[in-house]
């Protein structure tokens, strides 16, 4: 039997545990996935020949007179107005008049919508039945601001018998001045999207 000596054994530990280190590869750490993020796909504003936003707009007959003092101040602010009637007293439907300016915020003709009835309410409703419109009826700063900043509203109607004429002005500047806030809402808009496309797909079948 070979006896070795304290340096031999040295030697022949280090050449080894050298070898073994020198042939092992370092475990890679692991790397986290990024979580993926809702961005809201940006929407281009529908832009006229003019180089100005079109804002349409429309009342059945209880709104005629405030809806030519809104007019004025949409063009104002440096809008183009669409107007879709009615331009007398005489009795006319809302569902009627919410259906026109929703086709065209809808199909793109315009950028903006506003609609006055009475109360704003029945307007809301009928417009928000058109696919890809978003109506809020507002009657005070708040609601203007929210209908905006958290549901990307795109629709705005107004009730001409519930709110006087310089409340109106108030809320449709500052609904038309206000952005999306985006983030935490864009998703929930998503949802509201995804509702709408539910029942479109239902309705085919």
């Amino acid at each position: 039997m070979t006896i070795l000596s304290d340096d031999e054994l040295h030697r022949i530990i280090t050449r080894t545990v050298q070898q073994v280190l020198g042939s092992a590869k370092p475990s890679p750490l692991p790397v986290e996935s990024p979580k993926p993020q809702f961005v809201a796909a940006p929407v281009a504003p529908v832009v006229p020949t003019s180089g100005k936003k079109v804002v349409a707009i429309g009342t059945d007959h209880g709104g005629v007179d405030l809806k030519e003092i809104l007019k004025v101040d949409i063009t104002e602010l440096g809008y183009t107005v669409m107007d879709c009637g009615t331009n007398t007293k005489d009795a006319v439907d809302y569902p009627d008049i919410a259906l026109a300016v929703a086709k065209l915020v809808a199909d793109g003709s315009a950028w903006r919508g506003v609609v006055i009835d009475g109360a704003g309410i029945g307007s809301c409703m009928s417009a928000n039945k058109v696919p890809g419109v978003r109506a809020a009826m507002c009657y005070d700063y708040a609601t203007a601001v929210n209908s905006r900043e958290h549901n990307d509203a795109n629709v705005l109607t107004l009730g001409a018998g519930l709110i006087g004429v310089n409340l109106a002005k108030q809320i449709l500047k500052t609904w038309l001045a206000t952005d999306f806030g985006g983030g935490r809402h864009a998703g929930r808009i998503e949802k509201i999207i995804g509702i709408e496309k539910l029942y479109a797909k239902e309705g085919k079948n």
